[in-house]
Order: structure tokens, then C-alpha cells, then sequence
């Protein structure tokens, strides 16, 4: 499944309601682009969010004929700097105009001030250390807490939450860990009762 990184592309005609939703939606880390412009400032205002000026995005009365090409790149190149953060360009409507045809040709922009495409991206990587760490302390908490709980209920719980994980594309890594973690409690359980069995003086 194609994973997508978020370009969010505001005019400087956008109001302060447009504004209120994209900032609702944006993730901790986001970037935001910003002409070095008023009006520009005005909508960077209302997002709340700290901005990195880009001179290429400031309006020009003659565009050159590879101004779209250059916006695309200075765009790509904070992209690309984190693939799975969000990514806010504030610019004049012709400008958005010029960058929106080279950035996402194949995506038709949805009308109004506000734009949003998607780059695509490769998935996290899954922090397999993490997760095999993770599996031992499931095995010893499961065991710890066999007197209490059903031996296979926190494993179960686990089991279940990566799986719902896995369907949210910028959480699926996490589910992806979870499940390597049960499958490493259980190899580490299984690998217990066994040298148990074969040494029940040592246990």
C-alpha cells in the first residue's frame, strides 16, 4: 500500500476559517513554508505556528519559465528533509498556480484557497531493536502476571492493537513492532518452558 506524505498549499487568499481547519489537521512537527510577504504573514498568524521564509516563493509580475520548476524544488527539498512530517506552503494564488502544476500534476486541486496533494513516500521503518526488546519484557510481564491475569491475555491485548494499528497509515510501523514483539514473547516463552522441562532442578 502507497504511502503519502501531506503537502498542504495555502494561498494568501485563504480566511481565517480555511486557516482554523488546516490547523486543526496538522501534525506536531509540521513544516510551514512561508513567502516574505504580509499577507503571507497573516495566514503563518493564524496556523501558529513557526514559519522558514523562502524568497522563491514571493510573488514576481514575470515568472520565468522554469519558476514552477524551481518552486517544486525548494519545496521537495524541505519535503524530502522528513518524509513523514507535514508540509505547509503559503504563497500568492499565482505562484500556488505555478507550483501545484509541477509538484502534483497527476492531483487535481480541490478549488478554494486551500490545496492539499500528496508525495509519495516508502514506509517507516520498522525499529525491529525496539521491538524484540519489547517482546522480552512482554514475555517476563506476561509471566510475572500469570497468577492475576490468563497467561495469554496481555499478548492477546497486543496482538489486537498492532493489528488495528496496521490500518492507519502513519501508525502502521508501530503495529508492525507489536506484532515482532508478541511473536519474540512467545519464542522467548516457548524456549522457558522448554529449558524447564529439560532442567527443572534450575528453574
Amino acid at each position: 500500500m502507497t504511502d503519502y506524505q501531506r503537502i498542504v498549499v495555502a494561498t494568501t487568499k485563504a480566511n481565517d476559517t480555511d486557516v482554523a481547519s488546516v490547523r486543526r489537521r496538522l501534525g506536531a512537527n509540521a513544516l510551514v513554508l512561508t513567502a516574505p510577504t504580509a499577507e503571507a504573514k497573516r495566514v503563518v498568524q493564524e496556523l501558529r505556528r513557526d514559519a522558514v521564509p523562502e524568497v522563491v516563493l514571493a510573488p514576481v509580475p514575470h515568472p520565468h519559465v522554469d519558476r514552477g520548476h524551481r518552486l517544486d524544488e525548494v519545496v521537495r527539498r524541505h519535503a524530502v528533509a522528513d518524509r513523514f512530517r507535514d508540509v505547509v506552503v503559503v504563497a500568492d494564488p499565482a505562484t500556488v498556480v505555478l507550483l501545484l502544476r509541477v509538484l502534483a500534476p497527476d492531483q487535481l486541486p480541490a478549488g478554494g484557497p486551500i490545496t492539499e496533494v500528496g508525495l509519495p513516500r516508502g514506509p517507516r521503518i520498522v525499529p525491529l531493536g525496539r521491538a524484540a526488546a519489547g517482546g522480552v519484557a512482554l514475555a517476563v510481564l506476561a509471566g510475572v502476571l500469570s497468577p492475576l491475569l490468563p497467561a495469554l491475555l496481555l499478548p492477546a491485548l497486543t496482538v489486537v492493537a498492532g493489528l488495528a494499528l496496521l490500518l492507519l497509515p502513519g501508525r502502521r510501523h508501530i503495529g508492525q513492532a507489536l506484532l515482532i514483539a508478541v511473536a519474540v514473547a512467545a519464542a522467548a516463552s516457548l524456549l522457558v518452558i522448554a529449558s524447564s522441562r529439560r532442567f527443572p532442578g534450575a528453574w
